[in-house]
């Protein structure tokens, strides 16, 4: 039996790659991904809003549309 995403996966990968354009390291944009996939899956538990889409899948989406906002990829 075969699942039905619930999001396209070059949509995925465009939001990856825009993220990754956007950072000045790659290793601190995946670091922070990660921390809010482990953050929202955390806070998420109980949520039943969308079961088919991974909490780093999330994330990389959440990420790369808030990149009108400096503080997520600034190097601190």
């Amino acid at each position: 039996m075969q699942k039905r995403l619930a999001f396209d996966s070059s949509e995925v990968i465009y939001h990856a790659q825009k993220l990754l354009d956007a950072a000045t390291n790659r290793y601190r944009i995946t670091v922070q991904v990660a921390n809010r996939a482990k953050r929202r899956r955390y806070e998420d538990f109980d949520s039943i809003e969308d079961p088919l889409m991974k909490p780093a899948i999330r994330a990389i989406i959440e990420m790369s549309d808030e990149l009108t906002q400096p503080e997520i990829i600034s190097d601190n």
